[in-house]
Parts: C-alpha cells; sequence; structure tokens
C-alpha cells in the first residue's frame, strides 16, 4: 500500500473526476474551451469541499502543454511538476502562516517575473481571509492591475472576513457542502482501489461523521484501516476508533427526551461514557440529528434516503419523533445541547452539561 495518506494518494487530478462542484467545474472548464481566462479567482466554501484540489487542476489545464477539451494531459513536464509539487510556475501560499504584509510585498515582487517555462504564473493563496487588512491592500494593487502572465486563486472558508473590495476584483466561485451519498461515492472508489471491504453501514458512518468534508472523510477512512483488520472495515471498529454511537442509538436517546424519561435518558448518557465514547463526537451527531428532525418539522420534503444518509427505517423513525414534537420542542432540544456541547470540554465531569440538559428538557410542560 502506498504510504501516501488517502486523501493525497486519490486527489482528483482532471476535471473529470472531481464529485460534488459540478457547477464550478462546468463554468472553469467552458472558460478554459472560451479562452475566457480571468486574472483572479475566489473559491469560497466549507472546508474539505474541494476548493484547493479545483485550484490545482484548474493551474495544470491552462498550463498544459497537451490539453484536451478543458482537461489537463498529466503527462506534460508542466503538469508532471504540478503534480509533484515542483513547479516554479505554481507557488502556493497559506496565508494562516503567511499573514503579514511583508509577505505579501514578497509575493508582489514575485509576481513581476515572468513565468519559467508555462504560459501562466499562477499563485494560490488558501485561507486569504486571514490576511491582515494591510496585506489586503497591498494585494488590492496588484488585482488591480495585474500583469498580463499572473494568475490569482484566492481560497477561503470565511467569505465574511474577505474585504469586499478583494470581492469586487474576482470572479467568485461559492463550493457547497458535499451530501453523503457523494462521499460514499468517493469511499467506494478509494475502498476498492485498495481492495478493502466494509460492512454495509460501516462507509456511511464515515460519511455522516465528516460534516461534509471529503478530505475529512478519507482521513477517517484511513484511520480505520490502520485500525481494523487488514483489508476490512468493520462497523464495529468504526465506532471504537471514533468513540461514536450509531444513528439507532441516537434515536433511542431522542425517544427518552421524547417521553420525559429523565432517567433513562441519563442512564444512557453514562452507558456511553463507560463504553469510551467521545462525548463531544456524540453531542456533535445528536445535534446534527436534531437539525434534521427541526428541518423535516418545517418542511416535510427536506430529508429523503438519498440525501440523508439514512436507512429506509432510521428516515421513517426520524419521521415519526417529528410528528410527535413540536417545532418550539425541537428548538429547545437544539438550543440545550448546544450550550451543553460547548460547555462539555471545561466541565469537571463531562457529561454534566448533557445531563443538565437532559433535566431541562425532560421538565419543560
Amino acid at each position: 500500500m502506498n504510504n501516501l495518506v488517502l486523501y493525497r494518494k486519490y486527489r482528483p487530478q482532471t476535471f473529470g473526476e472531481v464529485i460534488g462542484q459540478e457547477h464550478v467545474v462546468k463554468t472553469l472548464t467552458n472558460s478554459i474551451k472560451g479562452n475566457n481566462i480571468s486574472h483572479a479567482y475566489l473559491f469560497s466554501g466549507p472546508r474539505g469541499s474541494g476548493k484547493t484540489t479545483i485550484a490545482r487542476i484548474f493551474a495544470k489545464t491552462i498550463n498544459c502543454e497537451s490539453p484536451a477539451s478543458a482537461e489537463p494531459c498529466n503527462k506534460c513536464s508542466s503538469c508532471l511538476e504540478i503534480m509533484a509539487g515542483k513547479s516554479m510556475d505554481l507557488i502556493e501560499i497559506d496565508a494562516a502562516s503567511h499573514t503579514g504584509v511583508d509577505d505579501v510585498r514578497e509575493l508582489i515582487e514575485g509576481i513581476k517575473f515572468t513565468p519559467i517555462k508555462s504560459k501562466y504564473k499562477i499563485f494560490i493563496i488558501d485561507e486569504c481571509h486571514q490576511l491582515s487588512k494591510p496585506a489586503f491592500n497591498a494585494l488590492l494593487k496588484t488585482l488591480e492591475e495585474p500583469p498580463a502572465h499572473a494568475i490569482f486563486i484566492l481560497a477561503t472558508t470565511e467569505l465574511h472576513k474577505v474585504l469586499p473590495t478583494i470581492l469586487s476584483r474576482c470572479q467568485k466561485f461559492d463550493f457547497k457542502r458535499l451530501q453523503v451519498p457523494e462521499i460514499i461515492k468517493k469511499l467506494e472508489f478509494i475502498s476498492k482501489k485498495e481492495n478493502v471491504k466494509f460492512d454495509d453501514s460501516a462507509l456511511s458512518l464515515i460519511a455522516l461523521n465528516s460534516r461534509g468534508s471529503f478530505r475529512d472523510a478519507e482521513s477517517l477512512l484511513d484511520e480505520c484501516l490502520s485500525f481494523g483488520e487488514r483489508g476490512l472495515i468493520k462497523t464495529e471498529d468504526i465506532k471504537e476508533l471514533l468513540g461514536i454511537v450509531e444513528v439507532g442509538e441516537i434515536s433511542r436517546f431522542v425517544d427518552c427526551l421524547i417521553s420525559k424519561n429523565t432517567k433513562d435518558a441519563i442512564m444512557f448518557l453514562n452507558s456511553i461514557v463507560d463504553n469510551g465514547v467521545d462525548l463531544q463526537e456524540f453531542t456533535k451527531t445528536l445535534v446534527f440529528y436534531l437539525r434534521q428532525e427541526l428541518l423535516l418539522k418545517i418542511n416535510p420534503n427536506f430529508l429523503n434516503l438519498q440525501s440523508s444518509g439514512l436507512s429506509h427505517q432510521e428516515l421513517e423513525k426520524m419521521k415519526g419523533q417529528t410528528s410527535s414534537l413540536a417545532q418550539k420542542d425541537l428548538q429547545n432540544m437544539l438550543e440545550f445541547f448546544i450550550d451543553a456541547e460547548n460547555k462539555i470540554k471545561y466541565s469537571a465531569v463531562p457529561q454534566l452539561p448533557l445531563e443538565l440538559a437532559v433535566i431541562n428538557i425532560t421538565h419543560i410542560t
């Protein structure tokens, strides 16, 4: 097995391999085919949604020596250098560690030099929202009057922190949070490539706990491969490794809340602590579950088998619970457990904030 971590080993190398961001891919490939390349792009969206990956594929394609239908050939010297991280004409900067104005000025100084061997010199600035205001202002002048050979691709997970003056000078692409079925599709592909077998619910459990991030899902899969039997991913191994509970157990806990059964709900919490479940992960999953129920209450057509990642039985159970709760009940549950999640890390008794949330919920009349 290759020593590379899975998310690097199976990172898409062409637009055709990208899953879940078809709207971005279509627009970029059309601009390449029409030779309508902008000087600045801004990719915004959740972490692990493919922003940097698509930026690199775009960089490869526009500098490729033999592109085919807006796809890189991945064989020419330019493509190979970018794939190996050795291209002198592709500069990647992590703004989280290069926030100052001096870092940007150094970058700007390098922009004036023409590409060494490619058509374009491309600058990818990741987490650009972390640039300081003076650094943004220094960058602004270059974005207004860039040299013809320079292309900027800015990536951010926090669009609201990017200065409006920067936004106005970039083509903006909004990356969507990935859906569970899209993540499962990628995990199945990797598992087959790695000759790994898996339980029916194993990949769904990984996908649900990745919170919409391909990178997190692939990292979790990597951990599971190292933890469990070689060539086999078991649901029980995933639960033990990640300290999580399955949807069915979350559902039983919510049943206790609905029936105002304080005793069983608190006994449930203490039993999962005894079994080594990570309470932070449990609470995140619980909040995610209750959010789905709230949205289902607001719009009965919100969830379906494909989008939810739930089994038919789990989805029907969720619908049944939702029908017996008022919208305000679900709002209260979410507020109490979000508050408990924030307090767990500071509590001398980790389960105590959850126990207090249970008491509050089950004693509301």
